[in-house]
């Protein structure tokens, strides 16, 4: 039975495996969930004194260490004095040398968010005038590389070994207590205890390397494991590791003591296994909601417990579809699961689709804030490639509900008597021909399996005939024959091949007896459908709670639309400097961003040009291309084309654009974002 299941097992690990691939390539380095709502000085901005001190305000409280927050020279040599401190809510501050020259200066963060993902970034400011820099400002995000991948995939590896560990404990605690006795189901359950084990003693040794250098080297560590050990994220793993503990004792009891007793001593038992069971489950759940995203944001004492509710929904569905599977294809056929469990199981199932359904529109309503966000945020993007993930789900969960109710009639194939029935009715009619002979003169109404009996029994006394001449043989003294050791050790051989053939014959009449079921046969389709689907969308959710909530991603475009907008006022900073920023879409990859136009000072004459091209959630990245043209309509003067040069990712200058008059002038930018791919947008600006 096992080399018959192993092909469609095999297949089910691939398929694991593709998705986990798939997402961990496509998502990149991790996005970050704190987002960087403003800075003094603002970027790009040139100031005329040097500042005694560089701020940043995020979107959330942050962690940071001594080089957190850098601010680095036109050289690239530091000029700040060392670790930032917290000056007010979520602002944060690094004093600076005093005397710094004029050029242009680096300003490069990396900070952990308080949901524990990594954030970094960086941008320029000016003192005086803006200079040529020799800092790179690209590759400053972090989460990415060999760690960043191994961590994605322990996360996804602890997510999938709590659905298992909690979901099967659930399954044959509520719905076929007969189940702890299937060595197949105690080896899942187990192995989901193994995996969320292994997972969590992983991520304590990544974080250190993942919130920091990245190096494979850095993993071992222990100074920076010290360090993880004082964080809220070190302090959930470790308090994981002390509840794995108490689920292992849960573990033994259930499949020992608990599984030794009769029916109706476990029916007395299963309360308050199950009491036990569930403050461990929450436990384990409630080690992710203190350091993600219910942890903070809006309303986290309500958001908390929603989220444990949540994966504990996710586990008593996903994880006794898994059980299930298990069980219809690996069970012994002595050993059926019951229709009844089965019935029991969609009952369960269809109540934890309903907590999943409330939970996730609370959730999905916290995270993303809008309609809006659900098209245009990468959150809510994959917010709605789970939830038709879920939709299909229920769909096939609606076919495998259609073959349970199948099962159900009374006689109908697949209940535990008939398989009973099945079984010796399938010995009797697959046995030799000299068992088959052991029941042929019975009459043909008076039971199959007396037959059965017979003929079995005849087939063991001619092997155990066999096997006593074999060991007669093999026992005659040396002085008789030469051959006889001889014969005697070819009549073992014989005697252990025919044990052999019978076990194959044993194993094949099983598979064929399962397979003759229709109903169970088609419950086993649609429940192995069912866990192909759960696997895809379990990687779909862990790429989700490492994604920047869409809510987060549009209140930091807000703040940086203020931020540009007090800029353009003219207000802290140069007089009479003059931002325009402009969203694009190109269209293709990486099609959609902000081109910002910074205009010094603004009048006739010479001016200082700065262009910064950003993502949508204000982190710089680079174009191929960026041009400027200047029109003054009212007097049919331009366009003026204006060539900025590249200074560092996303940024681009021209000193010396000459503005020939005051009025009201249309600044167009072409922004080109691939060979095929480049917009032109524009606004009116009074200058002069």
């Amino acid at each position: 039975m096992t080399q018959a299941i192993a092909p469609r097992a095999r297949t089910l690990v691939l398929l694991f495996l593709a998705a986990v691939a798939a997402l961990l390539v496509g998502a990149g380095p991790a996005a970050a969930h704190a987002a960087l709502t403003g800075s003094d000085p603002a970027q790009g901005t040139v100031v005329d004194t040097a500042p005694t001190q560089v701020s940043l305000t995020f979107s959330e409280k942050v962690a940071t260490t001594d080089g957190s927050l850098r601010v680095l020279d036109p050289k690239g040599k530091r000029v700040d004095t060392g670790k930032p401190a917290n000056v007010s809510g979520t602002t944060y501050a690094v004093q600076l040398h005093a005397g710094l020259p004029d050029g242009t200066y680096t300003v490069t963060y990396q900070v952990v968010s308080e949901d524990s993902h990594p954030v970094s970034g960086a941008y320029t400011f000016s003192i005086g005038a803006p200079s040529r820099t020799s800092v790179p400002v690209s590759g400053q995000e972090v989460g990415g590389g060999v760690v960043g991948g191994l961590y994605g995939f322990g996360r996804y590896l602890s997510y999938a070994g709590y659905i298992v560990l909690v979901g099967g404990a659930a399954f044959v605690l509520a719905c076929w207590p007969r189940g702890t006795s299937v060595r197949a189901v105690q080896r899942l359950v187990v192995s989901g205890w193994l995996a969320l084990t292994a997972a969590t003693l992983s991520l304590l040794l990544l974080r250190g390397s993942y919130t920091g250098s990245g190096k494979v080297a850095d993993i071992f560590d222990l100074d920076l494991l010290g360090d993880v050990l004082q964080t809220k994220t070190g302090a959930a793993l470790v308090s994981r590791l002390l509840l794995l503990a108490a689920a292992a004792l849960f573990i033994a009891v259930l499949f020992g003591a608990y599984d030794k007793r009769d029916d109706e001593e476990k029916r007395d038992l299963t309360f308050g296994l199950a009491i036990g069971g569930a403050v461990v489950a929450a436990g384990l759940a409630a080690s992710w909601a203190m350091a993600e995203h219910a942890s903070t944001g809006l309303q986290p004492g309500i958001a908390m417990p929603v989220d444990v509710l949540h994966l504990f929904a996710v586990a008593t569905w996903l994880g006794g579809l898994a059980t299930l599977l298990v069980a219809l294809y690996r069970a012994p056929a002595d050993q059926p699961v019951e229709a009844s469990a089965v019935r029991r199981f969609s009952t369960v199932a269809f109540g934890s689709v309903v907590a999943l359904v409330a939970t996730g529109t609370y959730q999905s309503w916290r995270q993303l804030g809008s309609w809006s966000a659900f098209t245009d945020t990468r959150y809510g993007q994959l917010l709605l490639v789970k939830i038709g993930l879920v939709a299909l789900l229920v769909g096939v969960a609606s076919i495998s509900r259609r073959w349970t109710g199948r099962l159900a009639g009374t006689g109908a194939p697949g209940s535990r008597a008939t398989v009973a029935a099945g079984v010796g009715a399938g010995v009797g009619a697959g046995t030799t021909a000299s068992a088959g002979s052991g029941g042929a003169g019975k009459d043909p109404g008076s039971g199959t399996g007396t037959g059965t009996g017979t003929g079995t029994e005849q087939s063991k006394k001619q092997g155990a005939g066999k096997q006593g001449a074999a060991r007669a043989g093999a026992g005659r003294g040396s002085g008789e024959k030469p051959g006889d050791a001889a014969t005697g050790a070819v009549g073992s051989e014989r005697a252990a091949q025919l044990a052999r053939q019978r076990a194959a014959e044993d194993t094949a009449r099983q598979k064929r007896l399962r397979d003759a079921d229709p109903h169970r046969f088609g419950l086993r389709r649609s429940v192995l459908a069912e866990a192909g689907v759960a696997v895809v969308l379990l990687a779909v959710t862990t790429a989700l709670t490492s994604t920047e909530p869409g809510r987060t991603e549009q209140d930091a475009k807000a703040a940086t639309a203020a931020s540009s907008s007090s800029s353009s006022s003219g207000t802290g900073s140069s007089s009479g400097a003059l931002t325009l920023d402009m969203p694009f879409d190109a269209g293709g990859t990486n099609g959609k961003g902000v081109v910002s136009v910074d205009l010094d000072p603004a009048r006739a004459g010479g001016n200082e040009m700065h262009v910064y091209v950003t993502r949508p959630n204000g982190r710089a990245f680079d174009v191929p291309e960026v041009k400027v043209a200047l029109t003054l309509e009212s007097k049919s003067i331009g366009p003026l084309p204006v060539a900025p040069d590249h200074i560092t990712t996303g940024h681009w200058s021209a000193s010396g654009v000459q503005i020939p008059m005051a009025g009201e002038w249309k600044i167009a930018v072409t922004v080109r974002t691939s060979d095929i791919d480049q917009v032109t947008v524009s606004k009116n600006a009074q200058i002069g």
